[in-house]
């Protein structure tokens, strides 16, 4: 039970928050952006900075952001045919790029938000060794990747199995998740002993063992937002984009293992 006084003090500390990440915002677009629904399609892995992200966004200005998780190239198919989201924050920066091109997406409201990171990983500890040597003594049945022809982490694990000259020998063991959600979660529960993953899914699990993946073994995992055309003239959605470039949320998405811009 708090006490009264203890009670006051969370209650400012929370105000406190509030207030100084509604500062960090342009103005116009706080006072323009208030109480309002926005749609967003977010890659998987990216899932847990996007809810904090929601929260605080929320708190600060009263806008509700209703997050959608999935695969980007799922999303891009489902954007082409009309879904209403008004942000996607991609997993790569192919896909924003074609949306504008396609007049889908608002010429210039592209940006990179973050730079992922992939990781080997498993639910047992011990099993996976600090180089990644276990690939190649194949101590396993199964290894869970995401779908490389809809999620970028799914082909930098078949880009990092390639250049580690394993690939051929571990195609039969492959199990594939449709997100890198699903490839999580195979791995989590066993069904898969590893599996290669987002790094910001497993930077905070006290159990298993991983190794992170070295970036010379694929491509930069570059994550890029787009403001869509159904966004265009909703200020909320203005707000939250610009929300993303704040120290705020930069040292979140950081605080999950994403490389951002200084």
């Amino acid at each position: 039970m708090l006490t009264s006084k203890s009670a006051a003090r969370r209650r400012f500390t929370a105000w406190l928050g509030a207030f100084a990440l509604a500062a960090m915002l342009p103005m116009s677009a706080l006072n323009a952006a208030r109480a309002a629904s926005v749609p967003v399609a977010v890659a998987a892995n990216f899932t847990a900075p996007a809810k904090e992200l929601a929260a605080n966004f929320q708190l600060a200005t009263g806008n509700t952001l209703v997050l959608s998780f999935g695969a980007s190239g799922a999303f891009f198919t489902q954007i082409g045919q009309g879904a209403p989201f008004e942000i996607f924050l991609s997993a790569d920066s192919v896909r924003p790029k074609k949306l504008v091109e396609s007049g889908l997406g608002v010429q210039g409201s592209e940006f990179t938000y973050a730079t992922g990171k992939l990781v080997l990983w498993s639910a047992t500890p011990g099993l996976v060794d600090n180089q990644g040597k276990v690939l190649s003594d194949g101590k396993f049945a199964h290894l869970a990747i995401a779908a490389p022809k809809s999620a970028p982490y799914g082909e930098a694990a078949i880009e990092t199995m390639k250049a580690l000259n394993v690939y051929d020998q571990l195609q039969n063991r492959i199990v594939v998740g449709e997100s890198i959600n699903q490839a999580y979660q195979f791995t989590a529960s066993g069904s898969a002993e590893l599996g290669f993953v987002a790094y910001s899914q497993v930077i905070r699990e006290k159990k298993g063992s991983e190794w992170l993946v070295p970036q010379n073994l694929y491509k930069p995992i570059t994550q890029d937002a787009v403001l869509l055309k159904t966004g265009e003239n909703d200020p909320a959605a203005q707000a939250f984009l610009a929300y993303l470039k704040t120290p705020a949320a930069l040292k979140i998405i950081r605080s999950y293992g994403y490389v951002t811009a200084p």
